[in-house]
């Protein structure tokens, strides 16, 4: 019997195809995520968080620039953390180029750390500088206003309702040990009771080593 032998060609026709299929995939995923950024944003949340900020800061953003727009420069959010925490963050650049303002949504950034906010809770810079995803700033400024319930010199206004805080139970040695041992009793008496009967989702067999 022959072995067909692919040539110079034929890999050079199966190259072409797989580059073709992938850019069909990577131009589909880059056409919908626009579509998904924009479909997050919440206009009320926005409002609100705009409102919080002006009455924090005690001024009105300006009428004629978008809200993405009037903290593209990190200015006001470096103001907001400064207002919270006098001193968060050293300097605030007022005047340069972009280098300038993408340092100050830096600076707001690690501002946000050191105030409480989880990292996880933070926008990247190309979210805000480059508008990706405005919807995830908003998140951020929520999780501000969350950790502002966490400082007690802080008196308010706050944003968001309050953190619900964690339900901590703290058992003895003894009474973990106790536990390992109970049975269920909405099975009935657990005199001389075992386990057998009572099932939660599908059961499962498992074998003992012989």
């Amino acid at each position: 019997s022959r072995r067909k032998i692919c040539g110079p060609r034929q890999d050079y026709q199966d190259v072409v195809k797989i580059t073709v299929y992938v850019l069909a995939i990577a131009s589909s995923i880059y056409l919908l995520l626009p579509l998904q950024v924009a479909g997050k944003r919440d206009k009320d949340q926005e409002r609100e968080a705009q409102h919080w900020i002006e009455t924090l800061l005690g001024e009105k953003f300006p009428n004629d620039q978008l809200y993405e727009d009037c903290l593209r420069d990190g200015i006001l959010l470096c103001r907001l953390m400064n207002r919270l925490s006098p001193g968060i963050v050293p300097k605030i650049n007022t005047t340069g180029g972009d280098y300038k303002m993408m340092d100050n949504i830096s600076q707001f950034q690690k501002a946000c750390i050191k105030y409480g906010v989880a990292d996880v809770d933070l926008f990247q810079t190309t979210d805000l500088w480059d508008k990706k995803n405005i919807a995830l700033v908003t998140t951020t400024i929520f999780a501000v206003g969350r950790a502002c319930y966490r400082h007690p010199e802080f008196r308010g206004p706050y944003l968001g309702p309050r953190p619900s805080e964690e339900n901590r139970r703290e058992f003895t040695e003894e009474q973990l040990r106790a536990g390992e041992g109970l049975i269920g009793l909405q099975a009935g008496s657990n005199k001389g009771a075992t386990q057998a009967g009572l099932n939660f989702g599908a059961t499962r067999k498992i074998l003992l080593g012989k």
